[in-house]
């Protein structure tokens, strides 16, 4: 960040225009401030002790430049800058505006035409006293005051209409980087009729000798007439052999035959005209020393069009600056400080021979350092300065300039050769004039690629362009990409009105550490405008260098100002348009203790800190119309805006033993930062923070001065206030994110986090606040989110609903949350409808090591930036929590990778929560999404880890029209749940998932006494497959909790790793009246217990005994269930205490709970002391087995009339098993395909081959046992003949011939080598080059079985 200081002034005002105002003399008068008649001509002159008072009701027009102490203008007194063509420069400590004093420069009727500069000077340290409420270096606006800025009418940012091209190239243009990890000699063949790079290979020879014989086979390939750039990275002439040197020098280079160890060669040739070659080549310099190899070349494109080829190969010294070290304790040097009196007092801090030194005294002033060199690495330096002497340096404290270890660096870049762009734009630009600086956003991930242009003269240019001078090193979208508005925001930065710091060259203490994170300035100048202000409209404004990195001083504060519109008796209300706020070092516009404020067409740039800042809870009713902010930076002053090396080191106001958590404590960084939903965000641009774009974050009670403004859980409740068509992108975190409060209370020894930390919160918006009163949903209109690297979105709330919003390039494009355990407002629902979600779109991205993360994309396999990291499972939508309902919705460009598993629906990583099965989705279109890409449950490996958290075994969602899956009204399960898998559940390997019917819900168990258990669940239907649930919460709480999904009308055993729990609470979730299972809980021998009833109302807080549980020797009893008396049956020979759990009473749709609150039983057991592990499985079966019935018959699949995409599944089903009909016994099996039924009648194997490009059955055959036990010629033939790329299903009736020869055919179809089968066989097989996950073989004595959909057309994964 470049700092300004005095000598700012004459430079930047040489571009300065006089316009010549319209209106007439008479007009004037009335409408331009400056042409009041009553106003007294005012030149102070330049006296930096001149301390002004304009009172009494005098009236001044300042017409010249100025420097002053200071100037208060009060009384009735009146200050105006006159309008004139000549710069007006006014340099002052502070301006103080107050009791009916007034600054006027311009008015809304006549905008300010000319140039003025207010500059607010003076140091944080330099002894002056600071107003106790405005502080120093300020422009303040106290009770009375009024403030009139009116500067000229501009164009405040608008969008790119054409792509922006790296290297102002027409089309395409080219930038290339490599450092560390990419050894060896990099080619480009790079066409010469439109400079576009057409192929570009590296060749490691360093590592082997085959790279060189590839390199030189690579180049003879290359067609005559293509340009080559070809130069080496770090190092490439180890292996390099005489094959590939020779070649080279046939290209037309002289230096490549003799190049050596870690050489830096770059080369430019046009194949086939060795003439042509430039060529720079340099010897390695050691590990301390930079080299260079650079060459460029100058091309005509076929469009007439100039460009330039460049290439650099180069060893790269990067330096740093130490921290600033104090005078050692034992230094004892009388004329002179020694270097190694340092070293042995900072051992490892300090390099063996700096490059530079800097030295000040310990109250900030700068000192001349001269140094004398002695033997060895050690060396002495002297101090000049006031109060230094010719014995050593004193009271002083040094820092040492250290030069890094090389890195190799390489760059091509591919540009035009005129040093200047046009930019292409969507509105009339007329207004941007020469000299106006610009800044156009990242459209990629980093928001660094953000880029800075000033305008120049331009004849030919229509209103829509501007010239700037430059060119684009990144790309920066100009278009609508696959549906989503792309469209880079520019920015102007430049008016013709300025408020701005002046500043100091370097960093320097005025706060803790702070220049432990800044090596700038920050102690810039503000504005704030206080309570009963008379009236405050700025526009045409640009604010640089101002705000400081401490509390309340910020470039425009509106600082508890209460109603500043009508409701406030402001007429016109208050307003903050057409500003440019850039350079900031605190926010940009702050909103505290303030309601009403329009802040419109504001452009806020390289800003610390939140930029839109809402403070405390309280600020109601501020709208946020068209404003634009980018490069949005951590703070120190708030928790919420540092990083994480801010949070780990800034801990003022910790309990002592205060350890942060940085990403949950602090790392919230945010463009837009809304303490209060009710607000309005309309038509705004979040493009680029270190963190988050939009974050409204919820104030339990009001903080600060706001303290007591509302009652507590007031913001919480409030409805959103309209948020329409915004947009977010190159954010790190999120887009947006709808999560999260602040801690209220001060540190304590119960909760040692610092205030304003960031807690958990939940947002559900009732009307009035009132959680009593209907819902009100928050509704999301026309949201744009981006290239943001993890989240394009995650809103967590009651009532939050989404409508026609674009999800692109985002890791996860949409996480909808509620609560964890419970929705927080039982029966709301999240939802998204109408909205458009892009995996990877055509915004490739520029490779550079700005963007860390580049590979193929999932379609192409074209290169492009990537989210997160190269195998990152890119998700559109992320199942978590519920209910969620995702309607008419657009999936378009999720391609999954062999190492990469993108998907179109999927679920949170690493989730311990509950999933609903009441998240439902219908309407769903997929657009160049591989049906194998449309969903993914995960499987163990990269970000999954074990998969084998609560939440990951038990996702679910319903499918309600098919659009998904296409079965209408399937549930979609995770592929091992059998708590809700029946026999007729099919399976689908790609997603690692299973298509189900059913009627499901949840049981919600909290566990006391001991809270540490892990739970078994065995539904009695299945019984070898039991589900193991560790628990939802930390070790540490005083219970555990688990909440499986299970299916309706079904009974199960629930099991234990230790001693059973002394007190169970069993909530009945998602039941609706008469819903029932049965369950048996293990408890030891010997046990009592004491059962009841209860209804929990979580809004009331309040719980009603319902009824008393007796028991019963009789297991039937149970289905006596009445509102007020139950039954339990213990069956102590087994241990199981047997509850039929069945809801008494109506819920709402989306509820968890009935209308009247969650039903409960509550069970209290009294455990002999010497009980041992609860684990009844051996007992409980094969006693209580059940068998397996599908209560809910699977829907039948939609025809392939009715499917929406070319690919599909197809469903193929495999059974064989023996039958019995009393005393007579048979073999029953059967293939089926898309309903269609092949039986086997003769003992044997079939044999059902399906085309894998169109999934139509194309042959059947049966071979018969005795072909099986002979020579197995004939089935090898038949299977070698059968064509690649085809299903092959296998089952076998009788007793299979399990051994021989002819089970290699099984191989070749992808069984894999080893197994072993037995009399009952089912295959689904693959003739091909590769082997598809859905390749299975079951064999058992008794039966085999498989239901599997298999994806058409079949589709090898490229590689990651």
């Amino acid at each position: 960040m470049a700092l300004p200081t005095s000598k700012y002034l004459a430079g930047s005002l040489g571009f300065f225009l006089f316009v010549v105002s319209s209106v007439s003399t008479a007009e004037a008068a009335v409408t331009c401030p400056d042409r009041d008649p009553e106003l007294e001509i005012w030149n102070p002159g330049h006296n930096k002790e001149n301390r002004v008072e304009i009172r009494s009701g005098r009236k001044l027009l300042l017409s010249s430049s100025a420097t002053v102490h200071s100037i208060h203008i009060t009384d009735g007194g009146k200050l105006v800058i006159k309008d004139d063509v000549q710069p007006i420069i006014l340099r002052t400590r502070h301006i103080l505006i107050e009791n009916d004093g007034e600054l006027h420069i311009g008015s809304e009727l006549c905008p300010y035409q000319a140039n003025v500069v207010i500059i607010l000077y003076g140091r944080a340290d330099d002894g002056s006293q600071p107003n106790p409420y405005f502080g120093q270096k300020y422009l303040g606006v106290s009770k009375g005051g009024t403030l009139e800025i009116h500067g000229k009418k501009k164009l405040s940012w608008t969008f790119l209409n054409k792509t922006l091209h790296p290297g102002g190239m027409e089309e395409g243009g080219y930038y290339f980087e490599r450092s560390w990890g990419h050894r060896g000699v990099i080619v480009h063949v790079i066409d010469p009729k439109t400079g576009a790079v057409v192929h570009s290979d590296r060749f490691d020879t360093y590592r082997a000798k085959e790279e060189s014989i590839r390199l030189a086979q690579y180049l003879g390939t290359v067609a005559n007439g293509m340009i080559l750039s070809v130069a080496v990275n770090d190092e490439g002439s180890r292996n390099l052999d005489d094959l590939a040197r020779k070649a080279m020098t046939r290209l037309g280079s002289k230096h490549f035959l003799h190049l050596g160890f870690r050489h830096p060669w770059s080369f430019i040739t046009i194949k086939g005209n060795p003439s042509s070659s430039v060529e720079d080549h340099i010897e390695y310099q050691g590990h301390k020393g930079s080299a260079v190899a650079k060459v460029f070349k100058l091309f005509k494109a076929e469009n007439g069009e100039h460009f330039n080829v460049s290439s650099t190969s180069e060893w790269v010294q990067d330096v740093e600056w130490t921290e600033w070290f104090e005078k050692p304790d034992k230094a004892r040097s009388k004329d002179m400080e020694k270097l190694s009196d340092f070293k042995a007092a900072h051992p490892d801090k300090i390099c063996r021979q700096p490059i530079d030194i800097q030295a000040m005294t310990l109250d900030g002033v700068n000192l001349t350092t001269e140094v004398f060199y002695k033997s060895g690495h050690d060396y002495q330096f002297l101090c000049h300065g006031k109060d230094q002497t010719g014995e050593g340096c004193r009271n002083y404290r040094v820092r040492f300039l250290c030069g890094k270890s090389v890195k190799p660096k390489l760059t091509v870049t591919i540009d035009t050769n005129v040093n200047s762009t046009i930019l292409n734009l969507v509105d009339d630009v007329s207004s941007w004039k020469p000299g106006d600086r610009l800044v156009v956003a990242s459209t990629d991930y980093s928001m660094y690629q953000a880029e800075e242009f000033q305008v120049l003269p331009c004849r030919t240019c229509r209103p829509t362009q501007v010239k700037v001078a430059g060119k684009a090193t990144y790309l920066h979208m100009g278009e609508v990409v696959d549906g989503v508005d792309m469209r880079a925001e520019v920015g102007l930065l430049s008016r013709n009105i300025v408020v701005m710091g002046e500043m100091e060259q370097q960093c320097y203490e005025y706060s803790s550490k702070l220049c432990s994170f800044f090596d700038f300035d920050t102690f810039g100048g503000h504005i704030k405008i206080g309570l009963d202000f008379k009236a405050t409209h700025i526009e045409g404004l640009e604010l640089k260098y101002m705000g400081q990195q401490t509390m309340g001083h910020y470039p425009i504060h509106f600082h508890m100002a209460g109603d500043v519109d009508e409701k406030g008796g402001y007429n016109p209300p208050t307003y903050v348009k057409d500003t440019s706020i850039h350079n900031t070092f605190s926010r940009c516009v702050t909103v505290h203790g303030s309601n009403g404020l329009l802040v419109k067409d504001v452009v806020g740039y390289d800003a610390l800190g939140h930029c839109f800042f809402t403070e405390d809870g309280p600020e109601e009713r501020n709208t946020f119309d068209h404003c634009l902010g980018l490069l949005v930076k951590p703070s120190t002053l708030l928790p919420s805006d540092r990083d994480s090396r801010m949070c780990k080191l800034i801990t003022e106001g910790a309990y002592p033993g205060y350890i942060p958590k940085p990403r949950q404590d602090c790392s919230a960084v945010s463009t837009f930062w809304i303490a209060n939903p009710h607000n309005n965000l309309i038509n705004c641009a979040a493009a680029g923070s270190e963190e988050t774009g939009f974050w409204f974050v919820l104030h339990h009670v009001p903080t600060g001065p706001s303290a007591g403004m509302y009652s507590p859980g007031y913001s919480e409740h409030m409805p959103m206030g309209r948020f329409s068509n915004n947009r977010a992108h190159s954010n790190y975190r999120a887009g947006m994110i709808i999560d999260n409060g602040v801690k209220t209370t001060p540190a304590s020894a119960k909760d040692k986090r610092p205030i304003l930390t960031l807690i958990s919160g939940r947002y559900s918006p009732h009307k009035d606040a009132d959680p009593l009163k209907p819902r009100e949903p928050a509704i999301i209109e026309r949201f744009i989110a981006y290239k943001n690297q993890d989240h394009g979105a995650w809103l967590r709330g009651g009532d939050v609903w989404l409508d026609n919003c674009q999800f692109a390039d985002n890791g996860i494009g949409l996480t909808l949350a509620s609560g964890g355990t419970f929705p927080h407002d039982d029966g709301s629902k999240q939802e998204i409808k109408n909205s458009l979600f892009v995996g990877e779109s055509g915004n490739l991205g520029t490779e550079t090591i700005d963007n860390e993360i580049w590979g193929p994309g999932g379609l192409d396999h074209r290169g492009r930036t990537l989210p997160i990291g190269p195998d990152f499972p890119i998700r559109g939508i992320q199942f978590y929590d519920g209910p969620i309902n995702v309607q008419n919705c657009t999936f378009r460009k999720f391609a999954a990778l062999d190492g990469r598993h993108t998907s179109a629906l999927a679920f949170r990583l690493n989730n311990a929560w509950q999933s609903c099965p009441n998240n439902n989705v219908t309407g769903i279109h997929f657009e160049d999404v591989p049906i194998t890409s449309r969903v993914f449950f995960g499987e163990p490996g990269p970000w999954f880890n074990d998969l084998d958290m609560d939440g990951d075994k038990t996702s679910v969602f319903h499918d309600v029209d098919g659009s998904v899956s296409e079965y209408p009204g399937s549930y979609l399960i995770k592929e091992d749940n059998w708590l809700i898998k029946h026999p007729d559940c099919i399976d689908v390997p790609d997603w690692r998932g299973s298509i189900c019917s059913g009627h499901f819900a949840q049981i919600y168990i909290q566990a006391y006494k001991p809270a540490n258990l892990k739970m078994k669940i065995i539904k009695n239907d299945y019984h070898n497959h039991p589900l193991y649930l560790e628990g939802a919460l930390s070790k540490s709480t005083h219970y555990q909790q688990y909440q499986p999904v299970i299916t309706l009308r079904k009974g199960y055993t629930i099991h234990w790793d230790k001693t059973a729990p002394e007190e169970l609470a069993i909530w009945l979730i998602n039941f609706n009246k008469n819903d029932w299972i049965q369950v048996g809980f293990c408890y030891p021998k010997g046990t009592t217990f004491s059962i009841l009833s209860d209804i929990h109302n979580r809004l009331l807080k309040k719980t009603y005994k319902t009824g008393t549980f007796y028991r019963t020797s009789q297991m039937e009893k149970l289905e006596h269930r009445y509102p007020t008396k139950g039954y339990y049956y213990w069956d102590e020979d087994t241990g199981l205490l047997f509850l039929k759990l069945k809801a008494q009473n109506e819920k709402e749709k989306f509820a968890f709970c009935s209308v009247k609150g969650c039903e409960r039983i509550r069970i209290k057991a009294v455990i002999p002391k010497t009980a041992g592990v609860s684990d009844c499985e051996a007992t409980a079966y094969p006693k209580y087995i059940e068998t397996p019935i599908v209560e809910v018959p699977m829907p039948k699949k939609l025809s392939s009339a009715q499917l929406k995409t070319k690919d599909h599944l197809i469903e193929v089903k495999i059974e064989t098993y023996k039958k019995q009909y009393f005393h007579l016994k048979d073999d029953f099996a059967y293939i089926e395909v898309d309903g269609v039924r092949f039986f086997l009648t003769d003992e044997g194997i079939q044999l059902v081959v399906i085309d894998g490009h169109h999934g139509k059955v194309v042959d059947r055959v049966t071979f018969k046992n005795s072909i099986l036990q002979g020579i197995p010629a004939q089935i090898e033939n038949y299977v070698n003949n059968i064509k690649d790329h085809s299903i092959v299903l296998v089952t076998s009736k009788g007793r299979l011939i399990s051994r021989g020869p002819w089970t290699k055919i099984l191989e070749k179809l992808g069984a894999g080598e080893g197994f072993r089968l037995k009399e009952k066989m089912a295959f689904v097989g693959f003739k091909g080059s590769f082997r598809p996950v859905w390749v299975k073989l079951v064999t058992n004595e008794e039966s085999a079985k498989i239901y599997q959909a298999l994806p058409i057309p079949v589709v090898k994964k490229m590689k990651l």
